[in-house]
């Protein structure tokens, strides 16, 4: 139904074509997040309600509602019953609220974020390689070679658990608790582009990640620091190259079908629940 989408335009990225291949209360999301970098609000703050919120962003409250559930479901909010609605402490503290206002859906926040990765998961890798023992050495190549028979079986679910298990492995065998620190703060960031943009589904093929973890751990397994890293570096470059293809598709997708929602009234699924967050795949 077309009165169910939020009336402003996204907030995001404006490249997506707007964002209208996404459902309402992904819209109002993305609108309650720049609401929150507009205000200078900060962890703790406190929103208005979601009658409130809806005024606001010029949205229904149905969809406003869903909007709260999906960034409480993702971290970015905490709702109080009887309290009200709240920017969510982060749980990586101080350091991390002092990235509140990441917006999940702008290309070039999610950018930052895959440059990051490669900066910090590239070093860990790195390190990996040359101090890993044999009991870190084989909780990275399970890890790597489950997320391989997962990503072909197409099982989406047991491939990101896989997926957490093999970058974390990797993190502990750096043997640098900032760094590991550092590996599961931009994955719950990559997370909530995921759920946002994607549904909680993932941008590329699961796997070909799978085939590019076991090299890795093959790299860290052999000793070879630079070979490692390199590695990661290519992994995280195929991540982006697999998430600006799913934006391209998605566009193609809304130009192909903008005359037919336009003609019908429909609203691009803007009734359909939000998804389940999960942990980034790749």
């Amino acid at each position: 139904m077309s009165g169910e989408r939020g009336a402003l335009p996204p907030t995001g990225d404006g490249g997506a074509a707007g964002g209208r291949y996404r459902p309402g209360y992904e819209l109002v999301a993305d609108q309650v997040l720049s609401y929150i970098a507009d205000q200078g609000l900060r962890p703790g703050d406190r929103l208005p309600t979601e009658q409130g919120l809806a005024e606001i962003l010029g949205a229904t409250r149905n969809v406003t509602r869903e909007a709260v559930k999906v960034l409480a479901a993702i971290g970015r909010l905490s709702v109080r019953r009887g309290a009200g609605i709240f920017v969510a402490e982060s749980p990586g503290g101080p350091v991390d609220d002092q990235l509140a206002h990441f917006q999940p859906t702008s290309m070039e926040h999610v950018l930052m974020l895959l440059d990051y990765r490669t900066l910090i998961e590239s070093e860990t890798a790195r390190r990996a390689a040359a101090q890993a023992t044999p009991i870190e050495v084989r909780a990275i190549r399970e890890g790597a070679e489950s997320s391989l028979v997962a990503g072909r079986a197409a099982d989406s679910d047991t491939f990101a658990r896989a997926d957490a298990d093999f970058h974390d492995a990797i993190g502990i065998a750096a043997h640098n608790v900032f760094l590991r620190a550092g590996v599961g703060s931009v994955r719950r960031f990559a997370a909530q582009s995921d759920v946002l943009l994607f549904h909680g589904d993932v941008p590329g093929s699961l796997e070909v990640a799978g085939h590019q973890h076991v090299a890795i751990a093959e790299a860290i397994a052999a000793g070879e620091p630079e070979g490692a890293a390199d590695l990661m570096a290519e992994h995280i470059a195929t991540t982006q190259r697999q998430f600006e293809r799913k934006i391209r598709d998605r566009v193609f997708d809304l130009a192909g079908n903008r005359g037919t929602t336009a003609a019908g009234g429909g609203s691009q699924g803007d009734e359909s629940a939000p998804p389940s967050p999960r942990s980034s795949a790749s």
